[in-house]
């Protein structure tokens, strides 16, 4: 807490959001954190053999270096959000579930390959959804709705 204006200077945020087959292959990735290609890779890499390497029983959450990663999957897919080790881990779960809703709503029951052959639109929904790391807006059908106006333009 910084005394002197009265602030809380921790401010929750996430600092990435990956999408990551069981194979490993990132179909989506979305950074709020500066690091360099290679980095990038080599934390892909790290977390998808993280999540993918713990069993069913054991819970979503796990810390990893100085950050917290929750994840989720669905069916062959691990929907991941790292964040400030602070941060309310149900909430980010919730988040990740409101987004596979927010896809499945917006493509009309996902699948891998409506990721990989429409990548621009799932970044719009996450553009929507989440801005500069923080959680921007909950309304599915104000999400859904923008969208689709998006989508009349083209």
């Amino acid at each position: 807490i910084n005394a002197e204006y009265g602030e809380c200077s921790d401010t929750t945020m996430i600092v990435f959001f990956l999408l990551q087959n069981r194979a490993g292959k990132t179909r989506l990735s979305k950074w709020y954190t500066p690091y360099d290609e290679d980095e990038r890779r080599k934390i892909e890499n790290e977390v998808h053999r993280l999540v993918t390497s713990r069993e069913n029983k054991l819970c979503n959450f796990v810390e990893w270096r100085t950050y917290k990663i929750i994840y989720r999957r669905y069916a062959g897919l691990f929907f991941t959000i790292c964040c400030d080790l602070n941060d309310n881990e149900l909430s980010y779960l919730e988040a990740i579930h409101f987004f596979v809703e927010l896809l499945d709503q917006y493509f009309g029951n996902v699948c891998e390959l409506d990721l990989v052959f429409n990548f621009h639109k799932v970044l719009a929904v996450v553009d929507e959804f989440i801005l500069a790391g923080e959680l921007m807006e909950v309304s599915k059908q104000a999400i859904i709705s923008r969208l689709m106006e998006v989508d009349a333009l083209d």
